[in-house]
């Protein structure tokens, strides 16, 4: 019998932590304040208490040096969950990232696995300053050598990251953090997909809405007030940006004829580009329409006061499938 309980997204990842602590000893918590602090947003609060200053380690204020670290303890053996304070403080941690973690394995000719999580707070609607609200999720998918998922949910953050821990290739966790408080069901006793499967967040007939993200719950908003409109909106949600599993997206966008790919980054050389263009080349024949766009603006993230013209809302999203619609 499945135990379901109700828990905001920051709880269930806390959660989850604990559990994949639990499960293996060589699972290692590495950031700034994440000791008795807890992390900024508080998600790894307790854990430090109850595992211990060794598995919980509180770090210096030096992403690069925290990811090097993690590289190294993966070489011995160990499973390290790095935390990045916000989504714009990882740039100094880069090189590590793309140049070393995601070509160790293939440098090594497959003999060497690097189990490195790496968790990143991301995404607006926080009110915050620059370098707190970035999208910063295509750097990454464009990197061979790296997994990147986003859940949207508390239930695929409570399972996403158990599994992104358990995989022996390096993963970028990035979670929404508008999305964190939030209440939703998790079930604790078993995950229905797995850490790469896209899922239908919501049936529909008319037209395609897919996202990932604190953007699902904007394209469910939108769905509804499409639906008081007589629009039959199905939304997919990705839950993995790379790998992208295609299956669902490609089934909606026959099903439909018309599509809508939402994402709060930047459009240019985005990852709603990718899904644009393979969508055109794979169902082509199906569509009805060109797959339509709507992002970010190509800017850096604005002050907190204009971040509602910035981040695309139901209103944006409505609008392109409203000129979806009229092809």
């Amino acid at each position: 019998m499945s135990e379901i309980v109700n828990m905001p997204m920051a709880k269930a990842l806390n959660a989850g932590l604990r559990a994949a602590l639990a499960a293996d000893e060589k699972v290692l918590l590495m950031g700034e304040d994440i000791g008795p602090l807890g992390g900024v947003f508080r998600i790894t609060e307790g854990l430090q208490a109850e595992f211990g200053p060794r598995r919980v380690q509180d770090t210096p204020l030096a992403e690069s040096g925290i990811v090097g670290t993690a590289i190294g303890l993966a070489m011995r053996g160990y499973r390290p969950v790095c935390e990045i304070q916000f989504d714009g403080f990882i740039y100094p941690a880069f090189d590590q990232i793309v140049s070393q973690l995601a070509k160790q394995t293939n440098r090594h000719g497959g003999t060497l696995s690097m189990p490195v999580v790496i968790r990143v707070p991301y995404g607006g609607h926080i009110g915050a300053v620059e370098h707190h609200q970035e999208s910063p999720e295509a750097y990454f998918a464009h990197t061979a050598g790296l997994r990147v998922v986003s859940p949207s949910t508390p239930n695929d953050a409570y399972w996403m990251i158990q599994e992104a821990i358990q995989s022996n290739d390096p993963v970028l966790f990035f979670e929404p953090k508008s999305r964190y408080w939030p209440k939703g069901e998790v079930n604790l006793t078993e995950s229905q997909l797995g850490l790469h499967q896209s899922r239908v967040a919501r049936e529909g007939t008319d037209v395609t809405l897919i996202g990932h993200g604190a953007m699902v719950s904007t394209l469910l908003q939108a769905a509804e007030v499409a639906a008081g409109e007589g629009i039959s909106a199905e939304v997919v949600d990705l839950r993995s940006i790379s790998p992208i599993d295609y299956g669902p997206l490609l089934d909606s966008a026959r099903k439909t004829g018309r599509v809508v790919v939402a994402q709060e980054a930047p459009e240019n050389a985005s990852v709603g580009s990718e899904i644009a263009a393979t969508l055109a080349e794979k169902a082509f024949y199906s569509l009805e329409a060109p797959v339509l766009r709507v992002s970010g603006f190509d800017t850096p993230f604005p002050a907190a006061k204009l971040e509602g013209m910035y981040l695309p809302d139901a209103d944006r999203v409505l609008d392109a499938v409203d000129r979806a619609l009229a092809y």
